[in-house]
């Protein structure tokens, strides 16, 4: 099947013809009928599947153009990089359409949002946070929202969004189409389906753990850190075709650890991003990556989600990661556009339990390469790696104070001493058995 065997108008016809799609993903043909018919619908596919044009063309199809200037369709995803992604494919899209595109998310100077979202606007892109903060002073009015696109909302939740969803859920008119696409259906999705949504159509392609056919999967067994680094060092530097590659690390220190590392033997040719780098930053790394000025970026799981960087050659896994979804998100990032792509990743044995985690939801064994002679085995071991040595603590139980008994012994009998006062008579008594006098007193002499 093709786009054009489809319900698409003309200028959305010519908008794909110029980005150079013919055929629709399994994602994307099987959505289109059902959101036209104005159902709600709960769509399960993973990244890479082309959910974004999935939910878009059927929406854009269904769009008419109103003088009021407050938006007809809100889009909520989890993070700012998948913001301006959407709106990029938006604005692709409608380029021989009128259609108003605007993108809100935390991290950058609401007033400068504020004053954008005053105008006049189309279609609303936001985060959860900054749509909530928009609504709540005013500036955003959500009164005409007839279609509602959460994506990537298993993210959403995980991110901690749930109060504010919720609460924008609440801000929208009752009576509008709920459109959810999602990697994996938690229980919390499912809660959230069942609150908000009416009889959703769930429609299943390549579901979260569903092996990429088009992504060659490779892994190597290291025994710790270091040796990681060596690996990878000479990957990077002997294998010509790694020209586009994502690294992916556990952690935003690692992620800053690795770029000092390899910046110095890749000069300029490497880039590093996650939560603590300014937007700007983000976003300028992202665009030198794209644009081939990098050959590789180092990364944490922020850019696992929704950055559709074309032709990534490789993704590597720094670090096995330790949910089996993100792994499936992370190397979702190359053979993307029914292109080949290679991901790699290194296990060490701490991390043998995630990778059994991990082939247990593809159902698929990840094969083991052989590590190269020529990378050196290091011995030097971070503090994590140091086996630690626990020494039995022997406790001492002390007497309840209750079981305490007086600070001195009694005396034994024979040694207590009894103060009382006895008479002379008494003594004498005691003595001699009798009592004794001095004698009758005289009564006078002469």
């Amino acid at each position: 099947m093709s786009f054009r065997d489809l319900n698409i108008s003309t200028p959305l016809l010519n908008a794909l013809d110029d980005l150079g799609y013919q055929n629709p993903t399994t994602i994307q043909e099987k959505a289109f009928s059902v959101v036209m018919s104005g159902a709600d619908v709960c769509g399960i596919a993973q990244t890479g599947t082309g959910k974004t044009i999935a939910y878009l063309l059927p929406c854009l199809r269904q769009w008419k153009f109103t003088k009021d200037k407050s938006p007809t369709i809100l889009i909520v995803v989890p993070t700012r990089e998948l913001v301006a992604q959407v709106v990029e494919t938006v604005n692709k899209l409608t380029t021989y359409m009128t259609v108003v595109t605007v993108g809100v998310y935390g991290g950058v100077n609401i007033n400068t949002q504020r004053l954008s979202v005053e105008g006049k606007v189309d279609i609303l892109v936001a985060t959860p946070g900054r749509l909530f903060d928009l609504a709540m002073n005013g500036s955003l009015k959500l009164k005409n929202i007839k279609t509602l696109i959460i994506d990537e909302v298993d993210e959403m939740l995980n991110l901690g969004f749930r109060t504010q969803l919720k609460n924008i859920l609440d801000l929208i008119p009752a009576k509008r189409q709920n459109l959810l696409f999602s990697a994996t259906l938690t229980e919390e999705v499912e809660e959230l389906i069942h609150t908000f949504f009416n009889n959703p159509v769930k429609i299943e392609a390549a579901p979260s753990g569903t092996p990429l056919e088009n992504i060659e999967q490779q892994a190597y067994e290291v025994p710790n850190f270091h040796t990681k680094v060596n690996l990878l060092k000479h990957l990077l530097a002997n294998d010509p075709q790694m020209t586009k590659v994502l690294v992916f690390a556990a952690t935003k220190k690692l992620a800053d650890q690795l770029f000092a590392e390899l910046e110095t033997l890749f000069p300029e040719s490497a880039g590093v991003i996650h939560s603590n780098k300014e937007q700007n930053h983000r976003f300028n790394t992202v665009k030198q990556f794209q644009e081939g000025n990098y050959r590789f970026i180092i990364a944490t799981d922020i850019v696992a989600r929704g950055i559709d960087i074309t032709e990534v050659t490789h993704v590597i896994n720094f670090d096995t990661p330790d949910i089996p979804e993100n792994y499936m998100h992370r190397i979702g990032r190359t053979g993307r556009a029914k292109k080949k792509g290679i991901a790699i990743t290194f296990i060490t044995e701490k991390e043998k339990p995630l990778q059994q985690a991990i082939e247990e939801l593809m159902d698929f064994a990840i094969p083991i390469a052989a590590l190269p002679a020529e990378v050196e085995i290091s011995t030097v071991l971070t503090e994590d790696e140091i086996p630690k040595v626990y020494m039995k603590e022997i406790q001492i139980k002390l007497p309840k104070k209750e079981d305490v008994g007086p600070a001195f012994h009694p005396k034994s009998a024979k040694n207590s001493k009894v103060n009382f006062v006895m008479s002379r008579k008494d003594r004498m008594m005691k003595k001699y058995g009798k009592p004794k006098t001095r004698g009758q007193k005289k009564k006078g002499r002469n």
